[in-house]
């Protein structure tokens, strides 16, 4: 139902009152009078039909006295600039009801277009960044620097950079040749091994990976003795042990020792120094057997602890000749000396 016609206040401008006909909003206006309240009222008060003061109805309208006041709050700011709707509008109101649900129904699409075009246009923001403006720069995502990769530290057996056929043992302060067909220790267990032949070869006995020959060197701690023939000569036997009889888990990969007997021995210059080797050949149960050879000599460094060389050769065709145990012997040089040397038989002084 729609408000009675009247003045009222002008949703449009708040200083002045403009009528309403009942249906729509007429282009007459006015100024309110004194004591208004934006009420539509009729009679006494200068509401309803135009008199003489000029209020009331335009004369053109037609419209008399409202037959009842139906107060309607006044519009104020910040309000529709529309009157309030009402549903079920009762025939026989001043105006007539064909032209109030007109009026009804033409509003009521307004509200609904602009609800929709609102919707369109608050989800069109949210779909992207509108024409024309430009993205914030995206920080580039923070990468680690590369892993440093630290050099790793020189083994007993990495050879000087200027030398690829020597092996150093830094702890010992010397060097050995790297004769042809020895290679740097690759998958050994012991970490006093220098090198090793080329290749492996299945066990003959209680199974496992052979090698057909190595050389060991370590320093000499466990024992106060310090003449090097006394030390190689109680060495020797461990040295055949430890290679042909039972390996470092009790197995006896040639089913152990038959016999063994000493082929050579005697002083040697080592590097400069006085040393002394024990030779042995060594059967055993299973495969050709081996040579075994241990040496010992004054350390060039420090305290001069003596230092203990193993040699285990393999016999027969498949094993290492055995003038390499001499070659090594007479190449071995303390480290960042290249004259010093000796051999079997290069004695240089006493030896016990």
């Amino acid at each position: 139902m729609t408000p009675p016609p009247g003045w009222y206040r002008d949703p449009s401008a708040a200083h002045q009152e403009r009528w309403w006909d009942g249906t729509a909003w007429t282009e007459h206006r006015r100024a309110p009078g004194p004591g208004a309240t934006g009420h539509a009222t009729a009679g006494a008060t200068g509401y309803g039909t135009p008199g003489p003061t000029g209020y009331g109805a335009p004369a053109d309208t037609g419209h008399g006295a409202a037959p009842g006041a139906y107060p309607v709050p006044p519009a104020q700011p910040g309000q529709p600039s529309t009157v309030p709707l009402f549903t079920g509008a009762a025939e026989g109101r001043a105006g007539g009801t064909g032209r109030g649900k007109a009026v009804a129904l033409v509003l009521a699409a307004a509200v609904l277009v602009g609800a929709i075009v609102t919707g369109v246009v608050v989800l069109g923001e949210d779909d992207g960044p509108a024409p024309g403006t430009q993205a914030p720069p995206v920080a580039p995502t923070a990468i680690g620097a590369p892993p440093v990769t630290e050099e790793p530290s020189p083994t007993r057996s990495e050879p000087p950079a200027d030398d690829p056929a020597v092996v150093e043992d830094q702890l010992n302060g010397v060097t050995f040749p790297l004769p042809k067909g020895w290679v740097r220790p690759e998958y050994v267990a012991e970490d006093d091994v220098m090198m090793t032949t080329d290749g492996t070869y299945d066990c003959p006995a209680d199974g496992g990976v052979c090698r057909h020959g190595l050389v060991v060197s370590r320093t000499v701690t466990s024992n106060a003795e310090s003449s090097p023939k006394t030390l190689a000569r109680q060495d020797i036997e461990d040295a055949a042990d430890d290679a042909y009889d039972r390996d470092l888990i009790g197995n006896k990969p040639f089913g152990g020792i038959v016999s063994h007997e000493e082929v050579a021995a005697g002083p040697v210059a080592v590097a400069g120094r006085a040393g002394y080797y024990v030779r042995w050949r060594v059967r055993t149960a299973e495969g050709p057997g081996g040579h075994v050879q241990s040496l010992v000599f004054p350390s060039t460094v420090g305290t001069e602890s003596p230092i203990l060389v193993r040699y285990v050769f393999d016999a027969g065709d498949e094993g290492p000749p055995l003038a390499d145990m001499d070659r090594i012997t007479k190449g071995i040089r303390p480290v960042g000396d290249a004259d010093t040397g000796g051999g079997v038989g290069s004695g240089i002084g006493p030896t016990d």
